[in-house]
């Protein structure tokens, strides 16, 4: 799972903390830390702020959002970098990253202009003829976003862009791993004309968390990160909606029609990108036994060509993980793997933070490395001998997000989309193919709520509904 947003900081912290690459641990930035005592200054902030983006026109909104995709457009390259050096994702992935959160914002603006709410036919109930309405969608009011390091820049977009298009004030708490691409973000935001207050910025441990979580004018909770967090934030944050997005274990089913060479590319790509700190990552592979050889074959050949190292060079496909803690975690699930049977048939070599893209067959399906979000270069190979068989591996683990299936037949394709347990099953794509404008979320314990918008703008809104009976003579 990923590492808390919540935990890294447990003692007294100092005013300002530095942000370290997690490739060669040089400083790349620092941010002034929230004190605990500052909160209610915070809070009322917030509140004034929910005021005016209340009556911020959707026009206006939507033209503030506009205005920042520009600005962060203009400036990506800044951007990239930030994103590449805090994170440490590739330079060509993190400007993937800026076009996706350039989008983001501009499919919020969208958002603010068209989805006001729509008319009710009340006339269509019998004794409700002479009776005409509609309802519209009203922000919450305050809403507080929590968001994790492996998308610094987009998967904050993807709560702040609605949460403003919907008319709220929002309070920001960024990984204390990634904080400088989301101050660059409400930077561009104040720029574009945001009023103070509608956003606010916090960087502090985990008595700042929890004091914005536990406040009562936070109307809503939205968290991307890992399980444990997820829990603690339901105990403490009381009657309030909640959002979560607390990871996944992507399986994608490789069928015996599937056109290989493709469905290799797509595979390596979805393991591999972002070194695998991917919530949609491909991270089993289950792959018809009568092509398994080939598949195998051809899928160590492609990710043998993977250049893993500086995230800054063109040339790198697999940069590092985030800390030191979070490679040795994952390779000591890799030894207890090995220890019950599992084979290592490329990788696992460590330098740094950066783990060589790792593949491993045989690996045991009580083992933590099948059961759990791996969230790193790793996948499993895993042969299958019947569609059913497919199936029933793909859903026997508790965290399903995405899930992927590679087949020539229409008809595999559509029956294993009804019976995947998942929030979006992918065909002929890798699991992590994801749109920014599509719901994004899960079943089981992956999720709560969705992301993707159109879907984050109506779970940060509110319906009111406005009847009027006619009368002769007049309303």
């Amino acid at each position: 799972m990923r590492e808390s947003t919540l935990a890294p900081f447990e003692k007294a912290l100092p005013a300002f903390t530095e942000v370290q690459s997690p490739y060669d641990g040089r400083v790349v930035g620092a941010v002034a830390l929230t004190a605990p005592e500052a909160m209610e200054t915070i809070f009322e902030t917030a509140r004034a702020g929910a005021v005016q983006a209340r009556g911020m026109s959707r026009h206006t909104r939507g033209k503030l959002l506009d205005s920042a995709a520009m600005l962060m457009d203009a400036r990506a390259e800044d951007f990239a970098g930030t994103i590449s050096a805090e994170s440490g994702k590739t330079i060509r992935q993190a400007r993937k990253e800026v076009l996706r959160a350039v989008n983001t914002l501009r499919l919020s603006a969208a958002e603010a202009r068209r989805n006001a709410g729509e008319t009710i036919p009340f006339d269509s109930y019998e004794g409700s003829e002479d009776r005409i309405g509609w309802y519209s969608r009203e922000p919450l009011g305050i809403i507080a976003a929590i968001t994790p390091y492996n998308d610094p820049l987009n998967l904050v977009a993807h709560k702040v862009g609605p949460a403003i298009a919907g008319g709220n004030a929002v309070i920001l708490k960024p990984s204390a791993l990634t904080p400088l691409s989301a101050q660059m973000l409400a930077d561009v935001l104040t720029e574009a004309g945001l009023p103070h207050g509608v956003l606010t910025v916090v960087h502090g441990g985990r008595d700042v968390a929890e004091a914005i979580v536990r406040n009562r004018d936070i109307r809503m909770v939205s968290f991307t990160g890992g399980f444990s967090t997820g829990e603690a934030i339901a105990r403490t944050a009381g009657l309030k909606k909640l959002s979560m997005d607390l990871g996944g274990n992507a399986p994608v089913i490789v069928m015996e029609d599937a056109d290989i060479a493709a469905t290799v590319e797509a595979c390596v790509s979805g393991a591999f990108w972002a070194a695998g700190q991917n919530c949609v990552g491909a991270q089993r592979l289950l792959v018809a036994e009568t092509v398994y050889s080939e598949f195998r074959r051809r899928f160590l050949d492609e990710t043998s060509r993977l250049v893993a190292g500086d995230p800054a060079a063109e040339s790198t496909d697999v940069g590092p993980m985030i800390t030191s803690a979070a490679v040795e975690h994952l390779q000591a699930k890799i030894d207890a793997a090995v220890s019950a049977g599992a084979v290592v048939l490329a990788g696992n070599i460590r330098n740094g933070n950066v783990l060589e893209p790792t593949v491993l067959e045989n690996v045991p399906m009580g083992s933590e490395l099948w059961n759990e979000e791996v969230f790193g270069p790793v996948v499993l190979l895993q042969p299958f001998s019947t569609f059913d068989e497919a199936v029933d591996l793909a859903n026997a683990v508790d965290f399903s997000l995405h899930a992927g299936i590679f087949t020539r037949s229409l008809g595999t394709a559509l029956e294993a989309a009804g019976r995947i347990d998942a929030g979006g099953v992918m065909i002929n794509d890798s699991s992590d193919y994801r749109f920014d404008g599509m719901p994004f979320g899960g079943s089981k314990y992956g999720s709560m709520g969705r992301e993707g918008v159109r879907f984050a703008y109506e779970e940060m809104t509110q319906p009111k509904v406005v009847c009027i009976k006619r009368r002769d003579g007049g309303v």
